[in-house]
């Protein structure tokens, strides 16, 4: 049996990023970049305004309130070309438009009298004041994104203002996801006598979809060697297995063995963690493969802690374990020494901290509690009581975007 670190240990030194592959630029949003990005010409390309008023010469402003000839307009899109501000003129100008030759400020439509053929200036100008000058964001060649990047709106209108259609990124993972168990049918057949709903199956393809990774359900292993074989042969086909249930030491449980059997190399079962001691992980080739418990919870927490970062690698992500922050315990908590027992919370703001009350019965069977949980404690395995009032390490469970550490 390894510890909870350990486990995880093992797993990150076990998965590395996938390949490479180059997407168009709307799908390459929430992805990973996966090369260094040059600028290929300076942005912006020209000097212009950033503002819609008048392009002056500064020395011509100096005392306010001033009054100028306007000579010219420049809307956005048009050529500056030919055009000049001459001394005691203005060129009205609109934002985006390039600044004329001569120009060095451009005053605000608001400081004016908004004039159109002669133009007073109603406030002190300063050089170089409301013009977004060349290359002043990001000069041609230089490196405005770098792999490892996680490319979200702002990165995209970069991208796409340099043109940049197709991205290279990293490849999303293909996530087999396989059940065991006689006593499963598939959603949509009503259970009868002994039997249960293949749940564990679509609570884990949506975790995969909700970290990034494509899920690719391959059914139900049977309780017998033979369907064992054909689903396991069929799930070390995708980049990453998960199986759930059939890997504790039960008769029916067949899906270490088997692994073994096709080839897969096991790195460890059993984790000092509960709930979800049972979990094993191993590798086939460069294949990660995780069997998990098959009680809902457990499925949930080992994918949750395990699994879910390990995801988080294969698509270049460099921080993949969520974020422990500290919370304040409302009610006690008690546990036994030599495990990490995993929690599941509900948390208030109050007065600037965090405080934790338990979501419910934390027995592995009630999944409810697990519906309900915003955060997991993390409670070390050398302490075995909690006092109200102790402070906890938490982090956050699921996407609860109202939520955020201090």
């Amino acid at each position: 049996m390894v510890s909870f670190e350990e486990a995880r240990t093992i797993i990150m030194d076990c998965v590395q990023p996938l390949g490479i592959e180059r997407v168009h630029l709307i799908e390459a949003a929430g992805r990973i970049l996966a090369e260094d990005l040059p600028a290929p010409w300076d942005m912006p390309l020209w000097d212009n305004s950033a503002m819609d008023g008048y392009a002056v010469r500064w020395q011509d402003c100096t005392n306010t309130p001033c009054r100028l000839r306007v000579t010219g307009f420049l809307p956005a899109g048009a050529k500056a070309d030919g055009i000049t501000v001459e001394a005691g003129c203005a060129v009205r100008i609109m934002t985006g438009a390039p600044t004329p030759d001569r120009c060095d400020a451009v005053v605000p439509v608001e400081e004016s009298d908004d004039g159109q053929q002669e133009v007073t200036l109603q406030e002190p100008v300063k050089n170089r004041q409301h013009i977004r000058f060349r290359a002043e964001d990001v000069a041609a060649g230089v490196i405005f994104a770098r792999s490892g990047t996680l490319i979200r709106p702002p990165e995209v209108n970069m991208l796409a203002g340099f043109g940049m259609a197709l991205v290279p990124v990293y490849r999303r993972p293909v996530v087999a996801i396989l059940s065991t168990g006689d006593e499963l049918v598939e959603l949509g057949c009503t259970p009868g006598p002994g039997q249960i709903i293949n749940s564990n199956t679509l609570s884990l393809a949506a975790a995969v979809q909700e970290v990034g990774g494509i899920a690719r359900i391959i059914g139900i292993a049977r309780d017998n060697r033979e369907s064992h074989v054909e689903k396991l042969r069929e799930g070390l086909k995708a980049d990453v297995l998960i199986t759930s249930a059939g890997v504790s030491a039960g008769d029916c449980d067949l899906v270490r063995d088997v692994l073994e059997e096709l080839g897969a190399t096991q790195m460890f079962w059993k984790v000092a963690i509960k709930p979800g001691g049972p979990t094993a992980f191993a590798m086939f080739g460069t294949t990660p493969v995780f069997s998990l418990p098959g009680n809902p919870v457990s499925t949930m927490i080992t994918f949750e802690e395990f699994v879910r970062p390990a995801l988080l690698r294969m698509q270049g992500y460099q921080q993949v374990f969520k974020p422990l922050f500290k919370a304040v315990l409302r009610d006690p908590l008690n546990k036994k020494k030599g495990k990490v027992q995993i929690v599941r919370l509900r948390l208030e703001k109050e007065r600037g901290c965090w405080f934790a009350t338990s979501s419910g019965n934390q027995q592995t069977a009630i999944l409810k509690t697990m519906v309900d949980a915003q955060a997991i404690a993390v409670l070390p395995s050398e302490s075995s009581s909690f006092a109200t009032g102790d402070e906890v390490d938490v982090h956050f469970y699921g996407n609860h975007i109202e939520l955020e550490p201090l």
